[in-house]
């Protein structure tokens, strides 16, 4: 048995999976994403519970019987913790979160960093165990990938097995945490993949399927939110509403992601400037939070109780409004302070928000022609968090799922397409692909962009010597006149010398290395390595661009 087993790895690493043992590598991955996201959820209520005596579903109604100084005190230590660990175990001191799984899906063939990936998720759980606002669905997304990459590697997994596999493990992952079998295969291919491929759709159906296995055997077939009211379109002539509250959500969800966006470049510079070490970042951030959880318990922690009491109409308008501003400068404080945590969850309570807010006005303008409250905020959950992830059909799942409603599916598909639309317009499509085009990775315009920014000359270039090499003296002139490429540049940017320069090839040269200021003599000329010619370099994008092709398409 165990030599058939030895057996069995040496051809999955060799000729990699066939279709059933994809299959069960898909089963076991869903399984443990699905594990991995039970037990951080569980993880998550404990040390709540143990931070503050309180666990989450109690929390806001009874933070005001802690001491003031407790609740500023729980996460400045959690901040403190954060920190530690970020600036022990990260080459940033930043959190790994599901920007890192596109980006890793897209240019690293599916592998994610692991070492940085297990510290962002420990910190991650700190964070929304004392008191940060933040979600816990981002953090489970990049742990799942963890376990999918430990997986390919044991089979040496191609780029495109990578990928697929990383599906498998993010569609149980999320629908571990929703309880939503459809939206996390969907989520997959929609966010992380960006494509829907019709080969990889059963495996990553068969992990989802496993992830809602994990979920309903440790909370049953719950809904996340179960409605106590009947929201229900009042007719037809109340859509153009919902349209109007699509275009609000997306400006909300804009809204939200500059917040963020400016709080850590502002942080950013603070640091930069004074010095500081960055371990006190989240340490800062964390008392920020806390001063401003002593009149807003709500902001602790993932909010599912403020999402839930929104849906049913529990807060007047002024209230939802503050909470609503509170909530988005508590978010930016968290993740601008470079703490753990997500954004899906902080967008769906802004989401609710929201919608309860303009329902209010809505059906007191036109009563006669509303079918309630209720129904425009789980619009509003659904648009403000489409527009943030950049995720329309996923994301209009998922609230579906969570609430068990889909009879509301027209007003929610309404204001998800318009936010969608706008949000678009405002973002780079997501707040996620926002985070990667400020880092200069531009994987929103597709992999005719993203790949050649990955693609190194060296495994194209023809070496001095070879038979089909240029003539050596060619090739000398050329570098002598400056018309050369740098030993390990990108393709992209060799095409655009090309395109700048002209000529059939290029020289490939390595810089000699610095020398003594002191010494005297002509420096030391580069070292020609190859010669790049540019219908090499075509080639090479146009046979990688089939590549994708096929692997979308198969």
């Amino acid at each position: 048995m165990r030599k058939q087993a030895a057996v069995g790895m040496q051809l999955l690493r060799t000729q990699g999976p066939s279709k059933m043992q994809f299959w069960l590598l898909a089963l076991l991955i869903g399984i443990g994403a699905g594990l991995a996201a039970l037990f951080f959820r569980l993880g998550i209520d404990a040390l709540q519970r143990g931070a503050y005596g309180i666990d989450d579903q109690s929390l806001t109604n009874d933070a005001h019987r802690l001491p003031w100084w407790w609740l500023v005190a729980v996460p400045t230590m959690g901040g403190l913790a954060v920190g530690l660990i970020l600036d022990r175990f990260t080459g940033d001191g930043r959190v790994r979160t599901v920007s890192d799984v596109i980006e890793d899906a897209a240019l690293e063939g599916g592998r994610v960093e692991q070492r940085e990936g297990l510290a962002s998720a420990a910190a991650s759980l700190i964070t929304l165990g004392t008191g940060g606002s933040s979600g816990r669905e981002g953090p489970v997304v990049h742990l799942a990938g963890v376990i999918s990459t430990w997986f390919a590697a044991r089979i040496n997994a191609s780029p495109m097995t990578g990928r697929e596999l990383l599906g498998c493990a993010v569609s149980g992952a999320v629908a571990a945490s929703f309880n939503a079998p459809i939206a996390g295969a969907l989520f997959a291919h929609e966010v992380i993949l960006r494509h829907f491929s019709a080969h990889a759709f059963a495996p990553i159906a068969i992990a989802a399927v496993a992830g809602t296995v994990i979920n309903r055997q440790a909370f049953g077939g719950a809904t996340e939110f179960a409605l106590t009211g009947e929201p229900g379109l009042g007719f037809f002539v109340e859509l153009p509403a919902f349209m109007l509250l699509g275009l609000v959500s997306a400006l909300v969800a804009a809204a939200l992601v500059f917040a963020i966006l400016r709080a850590d470049a502002t942080a950013g510079a603070l640091f930069q400037r004074t010095g500081w070490p960055r371990w006190l970042r989240p340490m800062l951030a964390g008392t920020m939070l806390g001063v401003i959880a002593i009149p807003f318990p709500h902001i602790i922690g993932v909010g599912y109780q403020t999402t839930f009491a929104a849906l049913n109409g529990a807060f007047g308008l002024g209230e939802v409004i503050v909470f609503a501003l509170v909530k988005v400068v508590a978010v930016a404080i968290t993740l601008g302070g470079r703490m753990g945590g997500g954004v899906f969850s902080p967008a769906l309570v802004l989401g609710a928000l929201t919608g309860l807010a303009f329902g209010m006005i809505a059906t007191s303008v036109a009563p006669n022609l509303s079918g309630g409250t209720t129904i425009y905020a789980m619009a509003g959950m659904g648009a403000v968090a489409a527009a943030v992830l950049g995720a329309p059909i996923s994301t209009a799942l998922i609230i579906f799922e969570m609430t068990g409603d889909f009879q509301t599916g027209i007003a929610v598909m309404t204001a998800v397409s318009l936010s969608s639309a706008l949000a678009s317009r405002l973002l780079h499509r997501s707040f996620f692909l926002t985070q990667l085009e400020l880092r200069g990775i531009h994987v929103a315009e597709g992999p005719q962009v993203w790949l050649p920014q990955k693609m190194r000359i060296n495994s194209l270039m023809r070496l001095p010597g070879a038979e089909n090499a240029p003539a050596a003296d060619l090739v000398r002139n050329l570098a002598l006149s400056g018309r050369t490429l740098v030993d390990g540049a990108t393709l992209d940017l060799a095409l655009s010398e090309f395109e700048r320069m002209g000529g059939a090839f290029l020289p490939v040269i390595r810089p000699p290395e610095p020398r003594d200021p002191a010494m005297i003599g002509p420096p030391a000329p580069p070292e020609i390595i190859g010669t790049l010619y540019h219908v090499d370099a075509l080639r090479a994008l146009n046979q990688a661009l089939a590549e994708a092709a096929a692997e979308e398409h198969g």
